[in-house]
């Protein structure tokens, strides 16, 4: 069983379906609005824990409604919450849109998220665990020490560059493996990407920077798997029909970190990382859409993989 910390964000997502995502200016009756625990890191600590891992959750949220739910909720699914700060604050809430093809626009606030650092890091023990998964939306001032410790203390580091806009690439130094989407690999690596042999290409450039692994996820068409040895493995995805892609590619990571640290080899891994997050995108919701484990498994042996 792999020992997970996860350092990140937490929100409320407040998630409103439309037929089709409005043009700016225009306004569209929804058809229904929901509120669902979100986050990149709260989802991705969601994912590790309902993969079989043991994970402890550390970052920042408010004294409000929002918070106190949020934090019930990661405890609920046996995530250790000693390490969150609850701060006389908003808590970070993301305002999402989705289509009827369950593709989404996300408008993000951080608010607590962005609160954590200075002695609540101090606080923290690294020592413990096999992996530390950040991600970027929490201040890369904090990612930067958070790698630093986990450096000098031997724990390796799953860095999840999103979302990719003002990310320092500085917090790529120190890194054990690097996941991203397309989207942040094209940002990255200043690269297009449409193809597997493209997102090789990018993949390529981005390991000159002393990457030991990466992986680029791209969405319908699967997923790449690349390290400095020269390993390249391609994934395909599961193909399922999309209600919503919200918490896809967080599920992907922390689904992926669980099994591979949790000893299991790596092409297991990343194909159990594929089919959780295609079960994913076949539900509504953030942390609500995640599967467990024995559904991943189901669904696996029901694909005959």
């Amino acid at each position: 069983m792999a020992n997970i910390l996860v350092v990140g964000s937490m929100n409320m997502d407040i998630v409103t379906r439309v037929d089709r995502l409005p043009v700016p200016g225009e306004t569209l009756h929804g058809m229904g609005t929901g509120f669902h625990a979100g986050g990149k890191g709260g989802n991705q600590a969601c994912a590790a824990a309902r993969s079989g891992a043991k994970v402890a959750m550390a970052g920042g949220v408010g004294s409000d409604a929002f918070g106190i739910e949020i934090c019930r909720k990661l405890e609920d699914e046996g995530i250790d919450i000693t390490a969150i700060a609850r701060r006389p604050e908003t808590t970070g809430i993301a305002l999402i849109t989705t289509d009827s093809s369950g593709e989404n626009n996300i408008i993000l606030s951080p608010g607590a998220n962005y609160s954590y650092g200075g002695d609540d890091l101090e606080a923290l023990d690294l020592s413990p665990y096999d992996v530390i998964l950040l991600q970027n939306e929490i201040p890369g001032s904090v990612n930067r020490r958070i790698i630093d410790r986990a450096e000098a203390a031997g724990v390796p580091v799953c860095m999840n560059p999103a979302p990719v806009t003002g990310f320092d690439r500085d917090q790529l130094r120190g890194i054990r493996l690097l996941i991203m989407n397309e989207t942040e690999a094209e940002v990255l690596s200043g690269m297009q990407i449409v193809s597997f042999k493209e997102a090789c290409s990018a993949g390529r450039l981005l390991l000159q920077d002393g990457i030991p692994q990466l992986i680029i996820t791209l969405g319908s068409q699967g997923a790449v798997y690349m390290d400095g040895d020269g390993k390249i493995l391609e994934i395909p995805a599961y193909p399922v029909e999309a209600v919503d892609t919200t918490a896809a590619g967080d599920t992907f990571i922390g689904a992926f970190v669980a099994a591979y640290y949790g000893d299991n080899e790596l092409a297991d891994s990343l194909q159990y990382a594929a089919a959780a997050a295609a079960l994913t995108v076949s539900a509504t919701g953030a942390q609500s859409s995640i599967p467990a484990k024995e559904q991943v498994y189901a669904f696996l042996e029901q694909a005959g993989s």
